[in-house]
């Protein structure tokens, strides 16, 4: 069950905004119109309700009804890997079992933020919800926003005690820290890049792929980062790695998913709100964006890159 998990959960997994509509709820036909867009871009699987889906903003059942809209909308197209983690252990306990009851293909947890528990904690969080469910459990280890770092040596318990514990998602810069992941948590174990300039090289030390925010932008070029490294068009996939770099840069000169809603919103994808207390970047930071798409050609074709 679980290797065949590994074989289809792999290329560019992507993180989707939680649209809202101008009274502030969730739009589900604007984020319905996202996931087909995304699966006709080419795109290898679907997550909602992770850090770019604003999941803290949400209720519980607002994060529910986010995963069950994209979990129907792909149809078995593409695997649908819904956030289910929070700060709250039973938050995240029920989450997970729900996303399971609604058929999702694995569910991404991610390292509880604001209360920093100690690795022993940790393992127990982790171990109690992947004993829970049947379904992969995919970590999601990213210090930057909770201050906490899930250590290898912890991933590497729990990859060895909970058989449904397949990969994790690495939003950290510590390159060596990744390298060990594989490591100590085997070769065939699923390595996720969060951090836009290392998609590519991940790739190359063996990783699986990426859950890249970008991928809201320009769908089909991240996906063609990962089919390129695959088909062992390496001079291809370093080339479009530099090409995406001004992108990603601009995309994160705020937090997440500030500007990427803004620039979404200029592209026509979304109504560009969030919630607060996140609030749209600055005038100057716009215009940047909106000079950054257009030299990406994206305000006069919405898809693809100039060449």
């Amino acid at each position: 069950m679980y290797q065949e998990a590994k074989q289809r959960l792999r290329g560019s997994i992507a993180p989707i905004v939680t649209p809202f509509d101008e009274n502030m709820n969730v739009d589900t036909e604007a984020l319905k119109k996202l996931i087909e867009w995304h699966i006709e871009s080419g795109t290898h699987g679907i997550s909602v309700t992770g850090t770019t889906g604003e999941p803290s903003s949400l209720t519980i059942e607002e994060r529910e009804l986010v995963m069950e809209t994209a979990i129907k909308t792909a149809a078995g197209r593409v695997p649908v890997v819904p956030g289910t983690g929070s700060t709250n252990h039973a938050e995240a306990l029920h989450l997970t079992k729900r996303a399971q009851e609604m058929g999702a293909d694995a569910a991404m947890v991610i390292v509880p933020y604001y209360n920093r528990p100690n690795q022993q904690a940790l393992y127990n969080h982790f171990k109690i919800i992947a004993d829970s469910v049947d379904i992969p459990i995919i970590i999601y280890n990213i210090p930057g926003r909770t201050a906490t770092n899930l250590e290898v040596k912890t991933l590497a318990r729990l990859a060895e005690d909970c058989k449904n514990i397949i990969g994790v998602k690495e939003s950290n810069k510590d390159f060596e820290h990744v390298n060990r992941v594989l490591l100590n948590c085997g070769r065939d174990f699923l390595l996720y890049s969060g951090i836009e300039l290392l998609c590519y090289p991940m790739l190359a030390i063996g990783g699986a792929g990426h859950v890249s925010a970008t991928a809201n932008i320009v769908p089909k070029e991240v996906a063609d980062l990962y089919n390129y490294w695959v088909a062992g068009e390496v001079e291809k996939a370093i080339e479009l790695h530099y090409k995406l770099m001004p992108l990603n840069d601009v995309l994160f000169k705020d937090t997440n998913p500030g500007p990427l809603k803004t620039a979404m919103g200029m592209m026509g994808k979304i109504n560009p709100a969030l919630r607060l207390p996140m609030g749209p970047p600055s005038e100057q930071l716009q215009e940047e964006i909106r000079q950054t798409l257009i030299e990406y050609g994206l305000l006069d074709q919405q898809v693809g890159m100039k060449k």
